[in-house]
C-alpha cells in the first residue's frame, strides 16, 4: 500500500526541500539579526526542523520493500525528535521575550497538534494500520501551513528589527 503513496511523498518531500532552501537563503541575508534575537533564532530552527522532518519522512516512505511497522518505527523516532525541538524552541522564544510576533497559545497548540498527529500516525503504522498514512498526510499538509506562516512571521520580525 505505501507504494500507492509515492507521488504524494515525492511532491511533499520536494516541496519541503525547496522551502527549506528558501529559508536558508532568507536567513543568509540577515544572519546577525537572527542570531541576536532568540525568537528569530528559534523560529528559524523550527522552520528548518519542520521542513527537514517532512523531507526525511517522505524519503523514508519512499524506501522500497519496507513494511508499515518499519516505516512507523522510523517515523516515530523522527517525529518525536521534531516535536521536542518544536516545543523547546517555542518555549525558549516565549521566555526570552525579545519578539512576540506570532508567539501565542493558538500557534503553539496548532503546531504541537500537527507534530503529535505525526507521532500518532507512526504508532498506527507500527500497529499495522494503513490509516496512519492518511493521518500523516493530513498532518503534513496542515504542518506545511504552519511552517509557511512561521517563515512569514520570521520575515516580518526581521523587518521589524531592521527598522528599529
Amino acid at each position: 500500500m505505501p507504494e500507492q503513496w509515492s507521488n504524494f511523498f515525492v511532491m511533499v518531500g520536494g516541496g519541503a526541500a525547496a522551502l527549506a532552501g528558501l529559508i536558508f537563503v532568507a536567513m543568509s541575508i540577515n544572519p546577525q539579526i537572527i542570531i541576536r534575537n532568540t525568537t528569530h533564532k528559534n523560529r528559524a530552527i523550527n522552520m528548518l526542523t519542520g521542513f527537514t522532518a517532512i523531507f526525511m519522512a517522505s524519503g523514508l516512505a519512499l524506501i522500497g520493500n519496507q513494511h508499515l511497522a518499519g516505516l512507523g518505527m522510523e517515523w516515530l523516532a523522527l517525529w518525536l525528535i521534531a516535536t521536542v525541538i518544536f516545543i523547546r524552541g517555542y518555549v525558549i522564544a516565549i521566555r526570552a521575550g525579545m519578539s512576540f510576533i506570532g508567539l501565542n497559545l493558538p500557534r503553539l497548540a496548532g503546531g504541537t497538534l500537527c507534530y503529535l498527529a505525526e507521532v500518532i500516525s507512526a504508532i498506527f503504522l507500527i500497529l499495522g494500520y494503513t490509516a496512519g498514512l492518511y493521518i500523516a498526510a493530513v498532518a503534513i499538509i496542515v504542518l506545511f501551513a504552519f511552517l509557511i506562516s512561521g517563515a512569514w512571521l520570521l520575515m516580518i520580525g526581521i523587518y521589524e528589527d531592521r527598522t528599529k
